[in-house]
């Protein structure tokens, strides 16, 4: 009697739905059970209803998120657009009247020749600036607005050619500061324009929004709709799919519960058993398995984390930047204004390229001008002990490479090679094409290079499959190799060629690949 109280309380249950679905008194409920009904008569398989179900649910609902995709993507873009064009205008606002107006003046005031000016630069760098919002815009006021921003910007550069006319026909001061005034004039109205724009673009972001409210309020009532379509047909399928699975389950009830009164036993063989058994360790095996790939994920996470952190702490010396500026100090207290000017314009982009706006890409060309402008610092740290030279190859030096390679190889040959021979060496390095898929670096040096077993030590470390990141002081030849092998595949890494005595060179290949979306940017 237990065994047999859930079948009787769930026919009990679709008995009580049955009858309320037959009463005149509840057509919501009436209907649903029909439709139930219905749908359960259909001569389909369970599993085609079961699918059949979930496809009708999947539909409406993936309707409803693509449509509100759409919507969102569709809104981003307008709102991204203008944003866009409020910055590009900021941008023109703030640096066309200071930089034409500069510029202008020192032709006039003969501090550069006409030619040689970077009048013409300024000017066609705020009209390419201008057709890109032209482009990016959908508002007829707006390219109205832009329009008058153009035709003022051709005024001025009517001015600016005026100017060179000037000059070349020997015009005298006055004249030239009277048409200077001119131009001043046009760079304030540029900027006046640019201005006006630049609030329209603001006041119109308020309007968008308002378009965009508008529009997500009808996307939730639609979603709501399918929502409740989507859930009244779920109570229709699972009402008709759990009398579908009733039914036939009662009946198979009741068969076997006659044949159990015959003692039939033997049909409950083990095999059932075994399969479930099989089951269970195939599915051990594959949370087994799981678990490997996870650790495996995880230790290289960690290993990347490492190097990135040693990375940064090498791109970051204290001790380097402590030396560095103690030489500026006593360079400045000995009156040596070029040679500070030098070593201050090499630390400062030695910084701006190490940081590269958080990039772990930069090119090959910024590599070797960051390893160019630590070489010029410790040159002239070491000025009687140490000389370099640097070869690139032009076709490789707008290929990307991870950033922080070479440094630390010129480093150590510095502090490992060129100083423990105390007699000053030269420090060499190259980057050109090994093929035309490949990119040949090396560091060489002249310094008391390795021992016959050290070399042979250094090169096992570098041959083995470890990706362990040390974590001791220094970033040296070791962890630069695992670096590689972590970012470029293992296939890839240092080689090294070392004579007691006489130097060292190191040779890196990594593939030759360009990164268009790499962007230089001075201003950093």
């Amino acid at each position: 009697m237990v065994k047999k109280a859930p079948a009787l309380e769930f026919k009990q249950f679709l008995t009580r739905v049955r009858s309320g679905a037959s009463s005149s008194g509840k057509l919501p409920l009436k209907f649903l059970g029909r439709l139930a009904d219905f749908f359960a008569g259909i001569n389909f398989s369970i599993r085609s209803k079961i699918l059949f179900s979930l496809c009708v649910v999947v539909v409406i609902m993936g309707f409803t998120n693509a449509w509100l995709v759409i919507q969102v993507l569709n809104y981003s873009l307008q709102y991204d657009a203008i944003i866009t064009n409020i910055t590009t205008a900021n941008s023109i606002s703030g640096t066309i009247k200071p930089e034409i107006d500069t510029e202008m003046w020192r032709i006039v005031s003969g501090e550069v020749e006409f030619k040689q000016g970077k009048q013409y630069e300024i000017i066609k760098d705020v009209d390419t600036k201008l057709q890109t919002m032209m482009t990016n815009t959908d508002s007829p006021r707006a390219k109205i607005k832009l329009e008058g921003i153009r035709r003022t910007m051709q005024t001025l550069t009517e001015y600016v050619d005026l100017m060179g006319v000037q000059i070349e026909n020997k015009s005298t001061s006055a004249e030239n500061e009277a048409l200077l005034d001119n131009i001043r004039f046009a760079s304030s109205v540029v900027e006046e324009v640019v201005q006006d724009y630049a609030l329209f673009e603001v006041n119109r972001t308020e309007s968008q929004y308002r378009v965009m409210r508008e529009g997500f309020v009808r996307w939730e009532t639609i979603s709501i709709s399918l929502m409740l379509a989507a859930i009244g047909f779920s109570v229709v399928a699972a009402w008709s799919l759990s009398k579908s699975i009733y039914t036939p389950i009662k009946k198979l009830h009741d068969v076997t519960t006659t044949i159990t009164k015959n003692d039939l036993q033997a049909l409950m063989t083990s095999d059932n058993v075994d399969e479930i058994t099989e089951l269970g360790l195939s599915f051990n095996i594959m949370i087994g398995k799981i678990r490997e790939l996870l650790d495996s994920k995880i230790k290289e996470q960690e290993n990347l984390k490492k190097a990135e952190l040693r990375a940064l702490q090498a791109q970051i010396n204290p001790h380097f930047l402590y030396n560095t500026l103690d030489t500026i100090i006593w360079m400045a207290e000995s009156k040596k204004t070029n040679q500070v000017i030098e070593i201050v314009s090499a630390l400062s982009k030695f910084f701006r390229i190490s940081l590269s706006k958080g990039n772990d890409w930069i090119t090959i060309g910024e590599e070797i001008e960051r390893t160019k402008s630590y070489l010029i610092i410790q040159k002239m740290r070491y000025r009687d002990i140490l000389d370099f030279k640097i070869e690139v190859d032009e076709r490789v030096a707008d290929n990307t490479i991870l950033k922080l390679i070479l440094q630390p190889l010129v480093e150590n040959a510095l502090y490992h090679g060129i100083k423990n021979k105390r007699q000053g060496g030269t420090i060499q390095v190259r980057a050109k094409l090994n093929n035309e898929n490949e990119v040949l670096l090396e560091v060489e040096d002249d310094g008391i290079g390795f021992t016959a077993e050290k070399l042979a030590q250094l090169q096992a470390e570098l041959e083995t499959e470890s990706d362990d990141i040390r974590m001791e002081s220094g970033f040296g030849i070791g962890n630069v190799n695992n670096r590689v092998r972590l970012y470029y595949g293992k296939q890839f890494g240092l080689s090294v060629r070392s004579e007691y005595k006489t130097g060292t060179c190191v040779t890196l290949v990594i593939p030759a690949k360009k990164d268009n979306g790499i962007q230089n940017d001075d201003s950093v």
